[in-house]
């Protein structure tokens, strides 16, 4: 299910892409009627509705505010989604510029998908309102919630982008994996993160870090067997992000009855996992 592709790269990991077959992006009315056939959305803003009669003043031949072109139209083709009371930005609009596609080495059921190469970005991100707490738990849930959403209405929409974990997911495994996520089951470690053999022979996470200020490290020889190391990984991360980190060592039993010790490393960024 893994793979390797380096793509049209964007410098900035805040949000969430998505990604559309060429040619294939919504513009706003598009937008429009998604949030009305979904209850959980509504559009709480859009730069290029009229003002409100009475609470902005009216140009001085009465018309309109004229809709910005050019350049500037690229940066104002944007709306405002509300979902469970949290304000998101969705960036990339059709007739605007799409956003650039960033670095993905990851790959999760991207098999049908077309080349990222092709595919045009929309973003979205944490609005304003949510400043200083857009790494939480509750929004980075609901940003990948309304993901979920767009995915669920928009067929050309091909797979979601990742930037913490760098990973690209496609849309089935996305939907049924974060709806299994939402409606309470495990959480979605293929994918909102990764893993990755470092020069030493351990499994380490890609992309934990974001959702709890560590990373995992499955130590040699447990993670010799990577198919095995890598099962074990999800379980562990799912605990991680339930729990939200670990602070001091602790002993389980694995699936397979293996006795291990969680510890986190000296400088805490790391929780390193070996056989007792």
């Amino acid at each position: 299910m893994g793979g390797k592709v380096i793509a049209q790269q964007a410098n900035d990991n805040t949000g969430l892409y998505l990604l559309f077959a060429p040619g294939k992006r919504p513009d706003r009315d598009s937008i429009r009627r998604f949030a009305e056939r979904h209850p959980a959305v509504s559009l709480s803003h859009d730069p290029f509705d009229p003002p409100t009669p009475g609470l902005i003043a009216a140009s001085a031949d009465g018309d309109a505010p004229a809709a910005p072109a050019g350049a500037d139209l690229a940066e104002k083709v944007w709306v405002e989604l509300l979902r469970d009371g949290l304000t998101f930005d969705l960036r990339g609009l059709v007739p605007g510029r799409a956003c650039p596609v960033p670095h993905v080495e990851n790959l999760f059921d991207m098999e049908d998908a077309p080349n990222l190469s092709t595919c045009e970005g929309m973003r979205i991100m944490p609005g304003p309102h949510l400043a200083g707490g857009e790494r939480t738990v509750p929004v980075m849930r609901g940003m990948i919630a309304l993901a979920r959403d767009l995915v669920h209405h928009f067929d050309d929409l091909a797979a979601v982008a990742w930037p913490p974990a760098k990973s690209a997911i496609g849309r089935r495994f996305f939907e049924s994996t974060v709806t299994a996520w939402l409606e309470g089951g495990a959480f979605p470690a293929l994918g909102l993160t990764a893993f990755r053999e470092d020069i030493d022979g351990a499994l380490q996470s890609v992309g934990l870090e974001h959702w709890i200020g560590q990373e995992l490290r499955i130590e040699p020889p447990l993670s010799a067997d990577r198919a095995s190391a890598t099962r074990l990984g999800v379980r562990l991360v799912n605990q991680l992000v339930l729990v939200g980190g670990l602070d001091e060592s602790e002993r389980i039993i694995a699936p397979d009855g293996t006795r291990l010790i969680l510890r986190p490393s000296r400088n805490g960024r790391f929780i390193r996992v070996w056989r007792e």
